[in-house]
């Protein structure tokens, strides 16, 4: 039994006695405590693979805030690194590749990885961080959606103008489909996999998708994350699985990202949270939205942003806490207190006729 299930209530807009609050990136680089633990696992990846210290930096931040949920620590970047794409951090630097896919045969030739055997690592991690927890908040699971998986894949490490994978897009869009077609049915194994090993609820991050024009998002990445959503175990543990669906740039297209049957919408903090309620509340919850660079401010400053998108979200369930995008690394480790107790604070009066 959870002792906190308000975040798992609120993406079903069940009634809550308080709108719940994570941050994406919770686990990392702003605490000194991982920091730490990263360097007694040697290097990114190392943590990663070690269950008993992926655990540790999962809990991490639940011991110092409020937090209504906890995220697995891992990368989106573990299932090409399971297709033998050779990844790597350097020092200060950002994912690079080792292989690139650069024609048909290095599409044709990846394999969908087992989660249980190339992905063993993370399920192990999932499985751990689910025992630690004692159930005292859900976990949530998470993928990097194929289209922004295709743009590592395809550039070889992080971009700034996609140029490689556009022109893929525009000069071969057929092998552009059969890569992602085949990311989107391992991102189907990977999330149920973890399902599986005890993830309450899962999350797919499509964090390159708002560099796409309007027509080809909908055919090279949403149409992928709708396979997805299709394919996914949707009930475990005598509950169901909610899935969250985060589009960084996506404000264009919450109506088409509504209909794909995720439980819960991603908002990043260009968008108006009162107008995507307006547009798309009473089909699926929302998930964000504070800039997160907010969190530089003073602690008057972020309640009042704090304030501003609950009131924005207005009265009744349905609305999880959230920044517009990961947490920054240097902020003060005090500000996320602030933020998530204002949110418990601040917006019960919004669920008093729940």
């Amino acid at each position: 039994m959870l002792k906190n299930d308000r975040y798992l209530k609120a993406l079903l807009r069940e009634p809550v006695d308080m709108t719940p609050v994570w941050m994406m990136r919770q686990a990392g680089r702003y605490l000194p405590e991982y920091k730490a633990t990263r360097a007694e696992a040697g290097d990114f990846m190392s943590l990663c693979r070690n269950a008993d210290l992926a655990c540790e930096v999962t809990l991490q931040p639940l011991r110092r805030y409020d937090l209504d949920a906890a995220i697995l620590f891992s990368d989106i970047l573990t299932i090409p690194d399971a297709m033998g794409l050779g990844l790597s951090f350097g020092a200060g630097e950002g994912p690079k590749f080792a292989r690139p896919i650069e024609c048909k045969a290095d599409v044709e030739n990846l394999p969908i990885p087992d989660p249980e055997q190339e992905l063993q690592y993370v399920m192990n991690a999932v499985r751990t961080i689910r025992r630690e927890l004692k159930g005292e908040v859900p976990l949530i699971g998470f993928s990097g959606s194929p289209w922004t998986l295709a743009t590592y894949m395809v550039e070889g490490g992080s971009s700034k103008a996609f140029t490689k994978i556009k022109k893929m897009l525009y000069t071969e869009p057929k092998l552009l489909h059969l890569l992602l077609d085949k990311l989107a049915d391992s991102v189907i194994l990977y999330l149920n996999a973890q399902i599986k090993a005890g993830a309450q609820a899962v999350m797919v991050f499509d964090t390159w998708g708002g560099v796409l024009a309007h027509n080809e998002y909908q055919h090279f990445s949403l149409q992928y994350m709708h396979k997805i959503v299709n394919g996914l175990i949707r009930e475990n543990d005598g509950r169901r699985v909610p899935v969250t669906l985060f589009t960084k740039g996506g404000g264009l297209w919450l109506e088409s990202i509504a209909e794909t049957g995720c439980d819960a919408i991603g908002l990043d903090w260009t968008v108006d949270i009162a107008q995507a309620r307006a547009r798309v509340g009473h089909k699926v919850a929302l998930q964000g939205n504070l800039d997160p660079s907010v969190l530089y401010a003073s602690p008057e400053r972020i309640e009042q942003e704090v304030a501003s998108i609950l009131k924005g979200f207005g009265h009744g369930s349905g609305h999880i806490f959230n920044l517009g995008h990961g947490i920054h690394q240097d902020v003060p480790t005090e500000s996320p207190k602030v933020l998530v107790d204002s949110v418990h604070q601040l917006s019960q009066a919004y669920h008093q006729q729940d």
